[in-house]
This record gives C-alpha cells, structure tokens and sequence, in this order.
C-alpha cells in the first residue's frame, strides 16, 4: 500500500516561495510518477506537475511553467514541488498522487495525500 504525506503549505505574499514536500512510503518511488495537484474552492482539482525519474519524463501545467519545479531524491523517498513567484491565484490545497504506470496531468493516479493548504495573499 502507497501512503502519501504532504507537508510544507503555509501562508505566502505575492511573489514569494514555497517548497511543497510529499514523503512516500510503499509501492516504488523512482519506477513512478509522482504528481501535485491542486482545487481552490469552488474549482475542480487540477494537474500542476509530475515527474517519473525512471522514465526521465517531467510536465508541467502551463499555468505554472516556469515558476514552480518537480524533483525528487530516493533517499529520502520524497518529492518536491518548488514553487516560486507564487501569485495570489495559486491559493489553493495542494495534492501528491502516485501511480505505476500513468504519466500526465489529469486525475488518474492510484493514491494520494490528504493535502497542505497554499495562501497566496496580494
């Protein structure tokens, strides 16, 4: 069984950072992709980025290109997800999902985390 845990959400101004961390427990970590995914109230959950080392494959929502960064270190069995220049619409709960076999963006991974709230204020 794959257990998810984010962690690093917080309150930020505009143009700030943030490091979002999901630790992973089970299942594979570099033979995977790992994706963050995001739902602000009222909004359906959308793909931010995902990564499979294995597979060297790494995407990004357009939406973020640019300003946020995917990688992970197998030591630690942790994904990231930097974020940078952060803007008031990223407010949102951000999600990691897992899956063995998928590699995208939309909503088709096997687990995933209970979230970590991202404030973006103005």
């Amino acid at each position: 069984e794959v257990q998810l845990v984010e962690s690093g959400g917080g309150l930020v101004q505009a143009g700030g950072s943030l490091t979002l961390s999901c630790r992973v427990s089970g299942g594979f970590f570099d033979d995977a992709t790992i994706g963050w995914f995001r739902q602000a109230p009222g909004k359906e959950r959308e793909g931010v980025a995902c990564i499979n080392r294995i597979d060297d494959k790494i995407a990004y929502a357009d939406s973020v290109k640019g300003r946020f960064t995917i990688f992970g270190d197998i030591d630690v069995r942790t994904n990231y997800l930097q974020m940078n220049n952060l803007k008031p619409e990223d407010t949102a709960v951000y999600y990691c999902a897992h899956d063995d076999v998928y590699f995208g963006l939309e909503d088709k991974y096997d687990s995933w985390g209970q979230g970590t709230q991202v404030t973006v204020s103005p």
